[in-house]
């Protein structure tokens, strides 16, 4: 039976302190209550005297004592982590200049809208005046910005610049403010658009931490592929060398602990330093000093993380049991090590690292031994033993992992046991490595060679794992999610053990174990089922949901033509494979920004030919290396330029060159735009064109009527109403990540579409958009239905299939300003301001005899998946029109 005695308190902290930190102003409340707590059941342990329940009551008490103890830590740091300053100036939405002591590591977050890597680095603020201007008690009409606030820094910086930014250097950057929720690690994120100014150095006692990790990444460099990327990850915790394809697959093989500094690094290190010591003949309690010197010196090299913190206490405080000669256990050695960072730092109670960290111990102490000798019975012992290692960490870190990314890792298990003889040898030579090259840099580089193979084994096994099919196996998302894996961990936990079980419990263990296996195995068979054959089978143009990024799919039969691949290359590459696409004979990539090239690498290899606009940034070089590198012949783009796809014409309608405009377009003035045409859809693609461009794309006089629009910067205000009008489209489709932060789609933008006489659907609000021709005119697919219109209005439901009815009335717009097409002829008698609709009655929804002949553009109406319906823009037979009130067309159905 494990010792839980203080097991039990550190949940409760853990669980005090997780609550606690996201409502502080009820923390010192909540203190004293469980502190009045602690000594009622104190005080009823007492009276249980010599009681079974004495003990249990007694551990109860620690318990209430302790996250009495953490709620008032709570109560008196909370205040500290609010500055007037910067909250003003966050509110108002101004720009500031602010300071900080750096505290992390560098983190490779996405890259911004101009394609520049963006660096994470979390610190407190340094004392400094600060832009929001109010009185203050200094007399000097700013507001001094108080020192020691948490702060994250998100700025752009080169790769081969970020080692200036060390551990405890000082930084500093013109920002712009955004408070963080109160349970968050810091309080507020600042975001630079320029590299941050590095000021002084780091303190002496943690200047020598800098030439060691640069060297060790400098060394690795020079080695080739991903082995040399990955090894001062795998040896000291630098990720800053790790690309975002290398990550996603460590994370999708569940190998990304092996880059997270933890237990296993930590006892190599105090391992070493035992070794060391006995050779030369030193006592045990020398040892033991020189082990927790090393252990120090080792944290300072690789920064406080929360998973080095809780490895790092747990090793001291064995270290402290084998000084004073008391073999320490492992559960309460992990308990007393939690309690005390908890206390130390209450917000460590939502940190997902330290969560993992603590799980993944908890999992190997507690559950690895009775699942090795469970498995024992059906594998040979030493195997079993080995299989059960990954399987108890796996299982125990799981229901937190779903928070993270919904989904179980399949081969998981079996990456860990192909990668974990490699490990060790990489973190050992790396750090062997890492402590030689600023003395002996000839002896170091050999050791970094030797390390290369090893990482590189890890990195490729990574590689494979996760290019696996069905290397994530779908899981509800969310608290559902948390809890079915918790209930599903404990039966097959159940099952392994059921020899000592009552029988009762055992085959109830085994008979919802087979029910859940057989539910699961249906529901994802009949949801993959449910995916292929939802799709409409005609459709002709597919909006990606790829966040906040543009990423579109036009096909005819075998020929497909993607333009732009979004901003992550993991939604890219499941979009093409819901549509089953596996090849792509050309891609257009409209501009460089990272929301409309960042997932390249999801679809590069699918590419026989690429258009693309000039590089002007070492960014858009890169763009072209990959292509290059995956043997994709590239071509510039450039007006005028035409081609056909099996029946599908295109042709680039912008920019036009240097030598007959006189102008060099670039950025998003210079995105290709792209039209197509086939079946009678045309379609144009505009990517991220500003105003401006537009009405000069308006003045070529290439432009001409279309079916759909790709709206042009995910429904920005920069847009031309001349060039919307021109266009007359009936359906706008916009790529638009949900709570951008950007306020797109604009109402300005959405407006601008109602005059146009334009429906509009949003890949935020209905996920994927296919767009089918028919004989009337476009035909709209989504992924699910939304929930309210482009204004917010609420759709009410009627009828089968969950149909949402126009039956809100459109802003009124002027007839005289929504243009006609040329193929269309007026409806006789349409002299009001309202524009005249077309006619339906529900019985013929999807079965139209004609299309209404008048101006008006009907709306598009979405119908959810599950029907695998597609949507016809409801007309009347040909030459019927009616003056009835108008559906609104900007109405966001999807």
């Amino acid at each position: 039976m494990p010792d839980l005695r203080l097991a039990v308190p550190a949940a409760m902290l853990w669980a005090a302190c997780a609550l606690g930190v996201g409502v502080p102003q009820a923390a010192p409340f909540a203190a004293v209550l469980a502190a009045l707590g602690a000594v009622l059941v104190l005080l009823t342990a007492l009276l249980l005297d010599r009681s079974p329940l004495c003990g249990v009551s007694a551990i109860v008490a620690v318990g209430l004592a302790t996250a009495a103890a953490g709620l008032a830590v709570i109560a008196a740091i909370a205040p500290l982590r609010v500055d007037a300053a910067l909250s003003a100036a966050a509110a108002a939405g101004e720009r500031v200049q602010v300071a900080m002591r750096i505290e992390s590591t560098p983190r490779r977050v996405a890259a911004g809208f101009d394609g520049e890597t963006r660096w994470s680095i979390r610190g407190t603020t340094l004392a400094m005046p600060s832009a929001a201007q109010e009185p203050a008690a200094n007399g000097n009409g700013a507001r001094r910005a108080r020192a020691g606030v948490p702060i994250r820094l998100v700025a752009p910086v080169p790769a081969d610049r970020v080692t200036r930014l060390t551990l405890g250097a000082t930084a500093s950057a013109e920002v712009s403010l955004r408070v963080e929720e109160p349970g968050r690690a810091t309080a507020y994120s600042a975001f630079a658009d320029v590299e941050p100014s590095v000021g002084e150095g780091p303190p002496p006692w943690l200047a020598w931490t800098g030439p060691l990790r640069t060297g060790l990444a400098g060394a690795s460099s020079g080695t080739p592929g991903d082995g040399g990327d990955l090894l001062p990850g795998l040896a000291i915790g630098d990720e800053t060398a790790v690309d975002s394809s290398l990550d996603a697959a460590m994370k999708a093989s569940s190998l990304s602990h092996l880059t997270a500094v933890s237990g296993a690094n930590c006892a190599i290190v105090t391992g070493l330093a035992f070794l060391a010591c006995a050779r030369i003949g030193l006592g045990r309690r020398l040892r033991i000093v020189v082990a927790a010197g090393a252990l120090g010196l080792f944290v300072l090299l690789v920064g406080p993380g929360a998973s080095v913190l809780r490895a790092a206490a747990m090793a001291l405080v064995i270290l402290i049991a084998l000084a004073r000669g008391r073999p320490a256990a492992g559960l309460p050695t992990l308990s007393l090590a939690a309690i005390v960072l908890l206390l130390h730092d209450p917000w460590l109670a939502r940190d997902y690292g330290f969560a993992l960290s603590v799980l993944a111990t908890t999992g190997l102490l507690l559950f690895s031994r009775p699942l090795g000798e469970a498995l024992a019975h059906l594998l040979p012992r030493r195997l079993a033993f080995t299989l059960a290692v990954p399987v108890a960490a796996q299982a125990a870190c799981q229901p937190v992992l779903l928070l993270l990314a919904p989904g179980l890792p399949l081969y998981g298990v079996v990456a860990n046991l192909l990668a974990a003889p490699a490990a060790p040898i990489a973190t050992v030579l790396g750090c062997l490595a890492c402590a030689l090259l600023p003395f002996v840099p000839f002896a170091g580089q050999a050791i970094v060679w030797l390390a290369w193979l090893p990482s590189a084994w890890i990195a490729a096994v990574a590689r494979f794992a996760s290019s696996l099919p069905g290397a994530a196996l779908p899981w509800p998302a969310g608290a559902v999610g948390v809890v079915l894996c918790v209930l599903l961990t404990i039966a097959v936990g159940l099952v392994l053990v059921r020899r000592h079980l009552p029988r009762v419990l055992a085959t109830l263990a085994v008979i919802a174990l087979v029910a859940a296996a057989g539910g699961y195995t249906g529901g994802i068979g009949g949801i993959a089922l449910a995916r292929v054959l939802g799709l409409p089978p005609g459709w002709q143009i597919a909006a990606c949901d790829v966040g906040q990024g543009d990423a579109l799919v036009i096909r005819d039969g075998g020929s497909v033509a993607m333009v732009d691949v979004g901003r992550s290359a993991e939604p890219a590459a499941s979009c093409l494979d819901r549509l089953g696409i596996g090849r792509i004979a050309l891609l257009v990539l409209t501009h460089y920004d990272a929301d409309y090239v960042g997932g390249l690498d999801g679809v590069v290899g699918r590419v026989d030919r690429a258009l693309v606009g000039p590089p002007t940034r070492p960014a858009d070089e890169a763009v072209l290396r990959t292509l290059a590198a995956a043997g994709v012949a590239i071509e510039r783009g450039r007006t005028g330029l035409f081609g056909r796809l099996g029946g599908l014409s295109w042709r680039l309608l912008w920019p036009p060159g240097e030598e007959t405009s006189g102008v060099t377009f670039s950025g998003n003035a210079g995105s290709l735009v792209f039209e197509t045409e086939r079946n009678g859809l045309r379609t144009l693609v505009l990517g991220d064109l500003g105003e401006e461009a537009q009405n000069r794309l308006v003045g070529t006089g290439t432009v001409r009527p279309v079916d759909v629009v790709k709206v042009a910067h995910h429904g920005s205000a920069d847009q031309s109403r001349r060039l919307y009008e021109l266009l007359a489209a009936r359906l706008g489709l916009i790529s638009v990540g949900a709570d951008n932060g950007y306020g797109h789609p604009t109402r300005h933008a959405l407006d601008l579409l109602t005059v146009a006489g334009t429906a509009v659907a949003r890949t935020d609000r209905s996920g994927m958009l296919l767009v089918s021709p028919g004989a009337d005119g476009p035909l709209l697919w989504v992924e699910r239905p939304a929930e309210a219109d482009a204004r917010g209005r609420p759709y009410p439901r009627y009828g089968q299939g969950g149909m949402w009815p126009p039956e809100h009335r459109a802003e009124p717009a002027r007839a005289d300003r929504v243009p006609r097409r040329s193929r269309s002829r007026s409806c006789p008698g349409a002299r009001s301001g309202r524009l005249p609709s077309c006619s339906y009655p529900a019985r013929r929804v999807f079965s139209p005899t004609g299309r209404c002949v008048s101006s008006a553009r009907p709306s598009v109406r979405p119908i959810p998946a599950w029907r695998s319906a597609t949507f016809r823009p409801p007309t009347t037979p040909r030459g019927s029109c009616s003056h009835s009130r108008a559906p609104p067309s900007s109405a966001n159905r999807g």
